[in-house]
């Protein structure tokens, strides 16, 4: 009778100790999250400021584009000069991560085209931020355009005259007194970072960094072997990258197109394209 008592004690205390294990392992599991799982979400990187892009081939008013294709106004035929004004939009596969927009009219003079390409950058690393990503991918188009290096000479000049300048003598630094000013010569010289040249363009115009202008930005001023010549401005703000790209072919090649003009009109539109972003 004792030996038959001693046995149901015995797996009395065995199963009480069982119980207790496993209530403890359950509690741990249910209310402890796992250090990974912390790590993982702390380590998640912000979304860029947009998920969407504008159209672009509406994205330009008629009479901007009267300025950057006169050839516009010489036609007599509404309906061409109505396709003239639409343009013709790139090819693409997601209108929200790229979209483009090309037009291309003839004069008397000269044949322009116009291209504005808007690419939002998204990056697929959790622990890189998209912004970061597009500035990797400006950084790249930076280097692709290889920009003249400022000499140190003319940089220490150019912060001297910027420290004296008035907004209105065309040597202040930022966009918006550029905007203001009906005189081209303010529009992009101010907000710039040029090197000497032995060509015939002046230091002024070029290619160069631009200040005011998205986060950051540069214009790169090209003139080919046929006397067309190829203004382009790319900027970035936030995860969007948006180029646009001037080209003038004259009828004669004893012409040469304007570059100061030209970069004018390439500026103060991608200024334009930049404020409809923050709206």
């Amino acid at each position: 009778m004792q030996r038959k008592a001693y046995v149901p004690g015995v797996a009395m205390l065995l199963a009480a100790v069982l119980t207790a294990c496993t209530g403890s392992e359950d509690s741990g599991s249910a209310d402890d999250p796992l250090p990974g799982d912390a790590a993982a979400t702390a380590s998640t990187a912000e979304p860029g400021r947009y998920d969407t892009l504008p159209e672009p081939c509406g994205s330009i008013e008629h009479g901007t584009l009267d300025s950057f294709l006169p050839g516009i106004k010489q036609l007599t035929d509404e309906e061409q000069r109505q396709q003239a004004y639409e343009g013709a939009a790139t090819q693409t596969y997601d209108t929200d991560r790229k979209a483009g927009c090309r037009w291309k009219v003839e004069s008397a003079t000269a044949t322009d085209y116009l291209f504005v390409d808007f690419e939002r950058v998204v990056s697929y690393d959790g622990a890189v931020s998209d912004d970061s990503k597009a500035q990797e991918v400006y950084g790249g188009k930076v280097e692709a355009a290889d920009l003249p290096e400022p000499s140190p000479s003319e940089s220490a000049d150019e912060s001297a005259d910027d420290s004296t300048a008035s907004p209105s003598d065309g040597t202040a630094s930022g966009s918006a007194s550029a905007s203001d000013s009906p005189d081209s010569s303010n529009s992009p010289t101010p907000s710039t970072t040029a090197s000497p040249t032995a060509s015939e363009t002046p230091a002024s115009l070029q290619p160069r960094t631009l200040d005011g202008l998205g986060d950051e930005a540069f214009l790169d001023d090209a003139l080919g072997t046929s006397r067309q010549r190829t203004v382009t401005v790319v900027f970035r703000t936030s995860n969007v990258i948006v180029t646009v790209e001037y080209e003038e072919q004259p009828a004669t090649t004893t012409d040469v197109p304007d570059s100061e003009e030209m970069q004018d009109r390439a500026w103060k539109l991608a200024e334009r394209l930049a404020e409809s972003f923050d709206d």
